[in-house]
């Protein structure tokens, strides 16, 4: 079988390790800090943070999360995506893609009128329809992109609130 399938963590606990395994050594972020973050998110009653996982059979191949800031200046704007990952030996099929419409998707299922992320990469996000809307700071002061992409929910409640 080579189905793929995209899974909040929050909903497969089992997968809790491997998650924090996989998102550590992909980002070179010390796995305290995601273990800490991910176990708390499991049983937390509000909407962020949410950490998901594209797998092919038992392989993580893909990975994204959701979450109130992703280390920018830029405190006023949430939720980000952060962490959005292919493995290199499944990029150009189209899983990118799938996982940013997942975490729009999620975003609007959560309650939130927008989404945000930041990258150093210039094209490929507004390829699937994000907005570059300015530049924000990352705490050693160096400067990246800020993505928007609307969810679907926008005019339907007041901007900034989420469903709980």
């Amino acid at each position: 079988m080579n189905s793929l399938q995209i899974l909040a963590l929050r909903d497969h606990p089992e997968l809790l390790e491997q998650g924090i395994d996989y998102f550590a050594s992909t980002w070179g972020i010390p796995r305290p800090v995601y273990a800490d973050c991910m176990a708390h998110s499991l049983t937390t009653p509000e909407p962020l943070p949410r950490w998901y996982l594209a797998l092919r059979e038992s392989r993580i191949i893909g990975s994204y999360g959701l979450i109130r800031n992703d280390f920018i200046s830029r405190q006023d704007l949430c939720p980000w995506l952060c962490a959005l990952h292919v493995e290199e030996d499944e990029r150009g099929k189209g899983l990118g893609g799938r996982l940013l419409s997942h975490g729009r998707a999620e975003a609007l299922r959560l309650g939130f009128e927008r989404l945000y992320l930041s990258t150093d990469h210039i094209g490929y996000y507004e390829r699937h329809g994000w907005v570059h809307l300015g530049t924000g700071y990352g705490p050693t002061g160096s400067p990246s992109r800020i993505y928007t992409i609307g969810t679907g929910l926008e005019g339907r409640r007041p901007t900034g609130t989420a469903a709980g």
